[in-house]
C-alpha cells in the first residue's frame, strides 16, 4: 500500500463560519441544490451528521463515479475543521482521507486548505489524471457554494 498526500490551498471573501455551514454542515441539503447537473443528492446512511455519520453521494446519470460514501471523522463548528473519509472503494484505493480546514483572514473572509491522503492498493501508482479529477470535483462544489453565498449575503449568516 502507498500513501499519497496533496494539499490545496484557496482564499474567499466568504467568511469560515458561512462557508463551514454551507459546504459542510449543510452540504446534503445545499449542494444538490446549487449543483443538479453533477450530484443527484446525498443521503445519510447512518448518523446525525456529526463523527461516524456515513453520506453517500449520489451523482447524476451517465456520471463516471455513479456513487461515493464518506464517513465523518470530524466535525468541529469552533474552529472550523471537518475529517472524512471515502470508504468503499473499488480496485485502486483503501480508502482517502480528507482535512478540511476554514481561517479567517484580516479582511473578514477566509483561507481554506484541503489536504487529501490517498491509500492505494497493491503497487497500484497513482496518477495525475485521478488526483486532478478529485480536486476539480471538490473545487467545483466550492466554486459553486461560494458564488450562492455571495449573491445571498444572508444564507449561512
Amino acid at each position: 500500500m502507498g500513501v499519497f498526500t496533496f494539499t490545496d490551498e484557496h482564499t474567499s471573501s466568504v467568511p469560515p463560519v458561512r462557508l463551514f455551514k454551507a459546504l459542510i454542515v449543510d452540504s446534503h441539503k445545499l449542494i444538490p441544490k446549487l449543483w443538479p447537473q453533477a450530484i443527484k443528492n446525498i443521503d445519510i446512511l447512518q448518523g446525525n451528521g456529526g463523527p461516524g455519520t456515513i453520506k453517500q453521494i449520489n451523482f447524476v446519470e451517465g456520471s463516471q463515479l455513479g456513487k461515493m460514501k464518506n464517513c465523518v471523522d470530524e466535525l468541529n463548528e469552533e474552529t472550523f475543521v471537518y475529517k472524512h473519509t471515502m470508504i468503499d472503494l473499488k480496485e485502486k484505493f483503501e480508502f482517502i482521507a480528507y482535512e478540511v480546514k476554514f481561517e479567517p483572514t484580516p479582511d473578514e473572509g477566509s483561507k481554506n486548505k484541503m489536504t487529501s491522503m490517498y491509500y492505494t492498493k497493491g503497487n497500484v501508482e497513482l496518477k495525475e489524471e485521478d488526483i486532478e479529477a478529485g480536486k476539480e470535483r471538490a473545487l467545483g462544489m466550492y466554486k459553486v457554494a461560494e458564488a450562492y453565498l455571495l449573491q445571498n449575503p444572508d444564507a449561512y449568516a
